[in-house]
Parts: structure tokens; C-alpha cells; sequence
């Protein structure tokens, strides 16, 4: 028996109109509320949302996030919601998550987008359907106006909360929603611009697609590194030598995020014109016709995890009784330890930045460095734009 659809629902009128429409034809679901505590109004809201769903034979639960007052709060809020919806589906044995986004919402965030300066990337349509930590989540309602939700709901006598942020012009959703009204009485509205994402997204899979083949040809992964064919890298389109820098920044780095994409297009240029450079935790030199792409030593100076762990995003040990030792970076001083990581022709400074095995102060193995003592490091391989790069040496 498949398991039911989950559903983000809030208790706005998106959220509640994919409840009900989910419930009229006929769909077994599941429905969460994340309250994010920043609302007095919020716990009501989530209430009746519960209710609705009794009243609906539907399964709910209420998800809360606390903001620790850290970062970004609605980046921080967006995440938290995220990961709280994932990590019930996971529990709740559900293998997707359908959320509420309108077309409303591709062409708001199209104008926010556009007048902050994104490029094709940042102009490209929402997915319909994404992986987000080993859950699907999907948008079903993307070709469809807000306006036509509210009223399918009026028409049956379905009532909503009304979020007051809404009309607090400080955010910068608020401010495009009004924008997409206006040029909606103007006849540029909505469904112009979210056709216009779509099809920057059609563009953007285009160009990923060439990266990904640029990759195949130019890439090598070589000890957590990535390496570029330096003639080759030089001969490509410019986006596409962007695409290809980004993914290894973000790869290297272990990042969730890239960089401001001006710090790219500079790095960019400081690699074309032969210089070295670091950016997000990278260092990145040109040598013997190579561009490679490294972690920068001092990024990693304080990262130690249990021997068992994962390691800055990407490495584990394996081999050996590793019970009472911890990974962390070799360093100067670990590498003066090691007489054989000359004979591993690597770099210094991939070395220095490599993991290696402790036992305290003690070093007990090194395994890039040539100090295996029966243990190995691997790293996770990359995904997307590098994962048709070749191993070193194939």
C-alpha cells in the first residue's frame, strides 16, 4: 500500500486549497504545520488547521521551530521549515511532500530575483519537484493564480488565516506582490513572468547540461581536488568555465551554497589571466598546465570530528581500530611527520589541508601523506556538474 502524500499546510489560502483539493479527489494524505514562534497568531493558526484536518478524517501534527537569533532570519526560518517537514516525512514513512506555491510565488520571486541582479540561475522557475534530504517534495500548484485558489475556497465556504506580514512592505515579498499587481493591471502580470522563469529554467538545464559534459572532458578528482585542464578550461564559454569553478568551489568547500556570484566572475578572471586565488574556503593555483582547486588550509585549522565522523562534509577513515581517535587536518607540523608525502607527488598544500588520523597531539596515520598504517581516507564523490569528472590517473 503506497503511503500517503504529505502536506505543508500553514493555514494561509494556498496551503489550505491544496488541502481540500487533495481531499476532493480523493488522495490519502498527511498533513504537518510548522509553527516558527515568531507570531502570537501562529499556534492558533496551527489549531485550526488541526481541526480542519479532524473535521476531514486527515492525520496532523504540529512541527515547531525556534529562531536562535542567529543569521538571517527568514533564511534561517525557510531552512528550519525545510528540515522539519523532511525529517517528519522520514518519520512518518512518507515519501513526498507537496507544498503550496503558486504561480504567484514564481513571479514574485522572478522581480525579487531581477532586482537584486540574478543571472540565469537565479532567474530560472522554482523546480515542480525536488530531492531535499531523501524527500521528494513537489508543487502542484504552479500554473495556477492565488486569486483562483481563493476563490474555489469562497465558492465552497472554506475560510483561511490571512498572514498580517503580508502587508508589511519591509519584506521584500511584499513588496514584489505588490509590484506583480501592478504590472498585472498593466497586462504584464504574473503568468507573463513565471513563463518567463520557465523558460530561464529550460536555459539554465541547457547549460548545465554543457557543463556537465565540458566536465567529462577537462575535469580529474585528485585527493579531494578538483583539476582542470588548463588549455582545455582556457577554450571553454565563459558561463560554462563559471559553472564548472562554482561547482568545484562548492564541492571543495563542502558548501550548500555558492558564493556572490561577482566573487566568481572575478575568480574567474584571475584564473584566465594565469593568477592564483582563494575564495570560500578554496585555494585555487595554476601549475605545470593544471588549474586546481584545493581547500584552503586555513579553512579547516580547527575542524576535528570523532574518527568514526564525517569530515568536513566529504571525507571518512576506514581500516583500523580508529575507537579513541579523531580527524582533523594534517598540517605543517603533521606533515614534518610524514618522510615519504614527497613520493605521493601532491602538493604541500593539498597536504597540509588533507585529513589525517589523532590520537591527541599524537599523529597515527596520514593516509595521503603516505603514513597509511592500514587505514584509508575516501571522500564522498561530487555530484551534478563534476560527478562525470575522472579520477586522477584514469
Amino acid at each position: 500500500m503506497e503511503p500517503p502524500l504529505g502536506l505543508a499546510v500553514s493555514g494561509g489560502g494556498d496551503s489550505v486549497a491544496l488541502l481540500h483539493l487533495a481531499v476532493a479527489a480523493g488522495v490519502p494524505v498527511a498533513v504537518a504545520t510548522v509553527d516558527h514562534g515568531l507570531r502570537a497568531e501562529a499556534a492558533a493558526e496551527a489549531a485550526a488547521v488541526a481541526r480542519a484536518c479532524a473535521g476531514l478524517g486527515v492525520a496532523h501534527v504540529t512541527l515547531r521551530w525556534h529562531w536562535d537569533g542567529q543569521g538571517n532570519l527568514q533564511d534561517r526560518a525557510r531552512r528550519g521549515r525545510l528540515a522539519l517537514l523532511t525529517g517528519w516525512a522520514k518519520g512518518a514513512g512518507l515519501r513526498a511532500v507537496a507544498l503550496g506555491h503558486t504561480e504567484d510565488d514564481l513571479a514574485e520571486t522572478f522581480l525579487m530575483r531581477l532586482q537584486r541582479g540574478a543571472g540565469v540561475d537565479g532567474l530560472s522557475a522554482m523546480a515542480a519537484r525536488r530531492e531535499v534530504a531523501g524527500v521528494t517534495l513537489v508543487r502542484p500548484m504552479l500554473a495556477i493564480r492565488r486569486e483562483e485558489l481563493r476563490g474555489w475556497l469562497r465558492a465552497r465556504g472554506t475560510g483561511w488565516a490571512e498572514d498580517p506580514s503580508n502587508e508589511n512592505d519591509r519584506f521584500a515579498r511584499v513588496r514584489a506582490r505588490r509590484m506583480v499587481a501592478t504590472l498585472d493591471a498593466a497586462g504584464i502580470g504574473a503568468r507573463v513572468l513565471a513563463d518567463t522563469a520557465r523558460r530561464m529554467a529550460e536555459v539554465r538545464d541547457a547549460l548545465e547540461a554543457q557543463a556537465r559534459a565540458a566536465a567529462a572532458d577537462v575535469a580529474r578528482i585528485e585527493a579531494g581536488d578538483v583539476l582542470f585542464d588548463a588549455s582545455r578550461f582556457a577554450a571553454l564559454p565563459d558561463e560554462i568555465r563559471r559553472r564548472l569553478l562554482l561547482a568545484a568551489l562548492m564541492w571543495v568547500g563542502s558548501a550548500e551554497y555558492g558564493p556572490r556570484g561577482g566573487d566568481v566572475l572575478r575568480l574567474r578572471d584571475a584564473v584566465a589571466a594565469g593568477r592564483a586565488a582563494t575564495l570560500a574556503g578554496c585555494r585555487i593555483r595554476l601549475a605545470k598546465g593544471v588549474v586546481r582547486i584545493g581547500r584552503e588550509a586555513q579553512a579547516v585549522a580547527g575542524l576535528e570530528v570523532a574518527a568514526s565522523g564525517l569530515w568536513d562534509g566529504r571525507w571518512r577513515a576506514i581500516g583500523g581500530d580508529n575507537k579513541d581517535l579523531t580527524l582533523r587536518a594534517l598540517g605543517e607540523a603533521g606533515l614534518m611527520q610524514c618522510g615519504a608525502w614527497r613520493a605521493t607527488a601532491l602538493p604541500r598544500a593539498t597536504l597540509v589541508a588533507a585529513p589525517a588520523l589523532w590520537r591527541g597531539a599524537e599523529l597515527v596515520a596520514a593516509p595521503l601523506a603516505g603514513m597509511a598504517q592500514g587505514r584509508t581516507v575516501v571522500f564522498s564523490p561530487p555530484q551534478g556538474v563534476l560527478a562525470a569528472a575522472k579520477a586522477a590517473g584514469a
